[in-house]
């Protein structure tokens, strides 16, 4: 397994250019929450029924996918899995809150392919595809990545 280091210097190889970095600060948690968005509408209903009321909420899709990301960014990093454990908590409080809106899947769709159109269109100004076309494991290093500057400047170690 790769340090956080490892992975992060490899996705620093196609973010070099500041705009491109301008528009992962905006996109990639963009496309993070619509991810948790979109996700959270696939239920596994045929499990409500042996579920407590309480627990509902997170008989989905997204909760499988934060999980995966939060085994993935433990195995990394505590510190970025602490982060990313809190930023998956707001996305999940936005998730909720948008859900009360009658085309709250439409909105999330937008939200998701507008943030993905912003990326490449940094990658074109960049000069250099997407990390996550080389490995899938980048779309959990980029949310990582926006936190880990935040961490650096705040002098945390991580």
């Amino acid at each position: 397994m790769k340090t956080v280091e490892q992975w992060f210097n490899e996705y620093d190889v196609s973010h070099r250019n500041e705009t491109n970095k301008l528009i992962h600060w905006i996109c990639v948690p963009l496309i993070f929450f619509s991810i948790i968005a979109l996700f959270h509408s696939v239920r596994f209903t045929f499990l409500d029924a042996y579920l407590p009321e309480g627990v509902l909420f997170f008989n989905n899709l997204s909760t499988v996918l934060i999980v995966g990301g939060l085994v993935f960014y433990y195995r990394i990093s505590k510190v970025i899995f602490l982060c990313m454990f809190f930023a998956s908590g707001v996305c999940l409080t936005g998730t909720h809150f948008i859900e009360r809106m009658e085309f709250h899947t439409t909105v999330s769709l937008g939200i998701f392919i507008a943030a993905w159109v912003g990326q490449f269109f940094g990658h074109n100004i960049e000069g250099a595809k997407p990390s996550f076309l080389k490995d899938l494991q980048f779309l959990f290093v980029g949310p990582a990545w926006c936190i880990a500057f935040l961490l650096r400047k705040w002098g945390v170690k991580y």
